[in-house]
C-alpha cells in the first residue's frame, strides 16, 4: 500500500502575527513555523500502517524551500520520501491541483491530509483532491482500520460518530481522535540522522490559477476593559449584569 501524507507548515501559535503591504501578505518575519497539527495525527498513523502493514510511506508539499525543515521533521518521525512542489501555496484550490497531479502520477492508495490547516483553517485541499483524483473521500476521520483495498473508518459528525466503508483509494481529512496526542512520534536522534539521507525530490508546479486572492486581513478587536466585582457585592455585580452587560 503506498501512502501520501500532505503536510503544511503553519505559525506556532504562540508567534506575534503582523501584516505588510496594507495588511493583504502576512509577514513570516521572526515566525517560527511548524507542521500543522492535524497533519501529524495523520502522518502518526501513516507510520502505523508502514510499521504494522508494511506500507510505504510519502510525504507532499506546496511550498518554497523555506518548508524543508517540517519536511525533514516528517522524515525523521518516519516516512521514507519528500515531495516538494516548488510554488508559494497561494490558495486552497491551486494547492489541491498541485497535489492531485502528483498522486495522479504516482498512484497511491491512500491520500491522509489534516481536516484543516490552523492558520487559514480552509478545510478544502482534501476534498478537492479527492474530486479531481476521483478518490473516495472521509473528512474529520477519528478512527481507520484497511484490510485488502476496504477500508473501514469512523468520522465525527455532530452529536457523535459515524462509521463508514470505502474501497480504496481514498483521501480522508485527519484529526485529533485518529490517534491520541500522547501517541504522537518525537523524532529521535537515529531518525533524524537517517532523515539527512532521505530524498526531497523537488518539482515544478503545474500550470494552474488562484481562485481567490486576499484582498486584507483583520485583527480581532482589543478586548474590551475588565470590571472586578467583590464576590460579596452581589448587589453590584447583579446592578452591572443589568445595566452594563445586559444580561438580566
Amino acid at each position: 500500500m503506498k501512502i501520501l501524507v500532505c503536510i503544511s507548515a503553519v505559525p506556532d501559535t504562540t508567534s506575534k502575527i503582523n501584516f505588510t503591504d496594507n495588511d493583504t501578505r502576512f509577514d513570516t518575519q521572526g515566525v517560527q513555523f511548524v507542521m500543522n497539527p492535524n497533519d501529524e495525527f495523520g502522518l502518526t498513523r501513516a507510520i502505523w500502517f508502514q510499521e504494522k502493514q508494511q506500507a510505504e510511506v510519502h510525504i507532499a508539499t506546496v511550498g518554497e524551500s523555506a518548508v524543508e525543515p517540517i519536511m525533514r521533521k516528517a522524515l525523521a518521525i518516519g516516512a521514507t520520501k519528500g515531495y516538494r512542489i516548488d510554488a508559494a501555496a497561494v490558495d486552497g484550490f491551486f494547492v489541491a491541483t498541485q497535489l492531485a497531479a502528483l498522486i495522479t502520477k504516482e498512484g497511491y492508495d491512500l491520500v491522509i491530509c489534516g481536516r484543516e490547516s490552523i492558520d487559514y483553517n480552509g478545510a478544502m485541499v482534501h476534498g478537492l483532491i479527492a474530486q479531481a483524483c476521483g478518490y473516495a473521500f472521509i473528512n474529520t476521520c477519528v478512527q481507520l482500520e484497511i484490510e485488502g483495498n476496504q477500508a473501514k473508518a469512523v468520522r465525527e459528525i455532530d452529536g457523535g460518530n459515524e462509521k463508514l466503508t470505502a474501497t480504496l483509494p481514498l483521501v480522508i481529512g485527519a484529526q485529533k481522535g485518529l490517534v491520541e496526542e500522547s501517541d504522537l512520534k518525537i523524532p529521535n536522534m537515529r531518525g533524524i540522522m537517517m532523515a539527512r539521507q532521505k530524498p526531497i525530490e523537488v518539482l515544478p508546479a503545474v500550470a494552474t490559477e488562484a481562485r481567490t486572492v486576499d484582498v486584507r486581513f483583520e485583527r480581532p478587536k482589543a478586548k474590551g476593559e475588565v470590571t472586578l466585582v467583590d464576590p460579596n457585592d452581589l448587589d453590584t455585580l447583579i446592578d452591572l449584569l443589568h445595566k452594563e452587560a445586559k444580561v438580566l
